[in-house]
């Protein structure tokens, strides 16, 4: 009887953080994606956002099945966010083009991370209306990390409107759906 009053006990636990969890495995693979961007490993840096993308999906779906939302999860998430999908495909990208830029791709670069910090702390403080307001950061940095595919077929000259076009839809005030 103790035994499994202890199991349920450990159960439950562990259902309380699964959601962080799935949380802290998005900004794990963000981080691995930035270290393998700065060692040159661009194809694993794909590969590790599109991973943290996927975590992202399921740790909000996976706090609410258990009834775990919190102020602290969603703090956590929108933290999570910014380096998988503010600072990872960014870094990525501009390594890949914008770096032949010069200061005029570290400042477009800089604006796409800034940009999406503002969308995430605007995310933060308002209510849920079951709509999102701009493009969310996830979005936009799925889409900036796929345009890797396109390097060899677009200009590098897209990518220079590619990131001010990202930045201004995150902070712009249209509203989404949320799916």
């Amino acid at each position: 009887m103790f035994l499994l009053h202890k199991v349920d006990t450990t159960v439950k636990k562990m259902k309380s953080h699964l959601a962080n969890l799935i949380t802290i495995g998005n900004l794990s693979f963000g981080g691995a994606s930035i270290m393998a961007t700065i060692n040159e490993s661009y194809n694993y840096s794909v590969l590790f956002i599109f991973i943290a993308a996927l975590l992202d999906r399921y740790d909000g779906k996976v706090a609410r099945k258990y009834n775990q939302e919190s102020e602290l999860g969603k703090q956590l998430d929108s933290m999570s966010d910014i380096i998988s999908f503010g600072v990872a495909p960014a870094l990525l990208m501009y390594k890949m083009v914008l770096i032949q830029f010069g200061a005029v791709g570290m400042v477009v670069t800089v604006m796409y991370m800034a940009c999406g910090a503002f969308r995430l702390a605007r995310f933060n403080i308002t209510e849920s209306n079951g709509f999102f307001t701009g493009l969310p950061i996830t979005a936009a940095g799925a889409l900036l990390t796929a345009s890797f595919f396109f390097i060899s077929t677009l200009s590098t000259v897209f990518y220079m409107f590619l990131f001010p076009i990202l930045s201004i839809l995150m902070i712009s005030n249209f509203s989404l759906k949320k799916v």
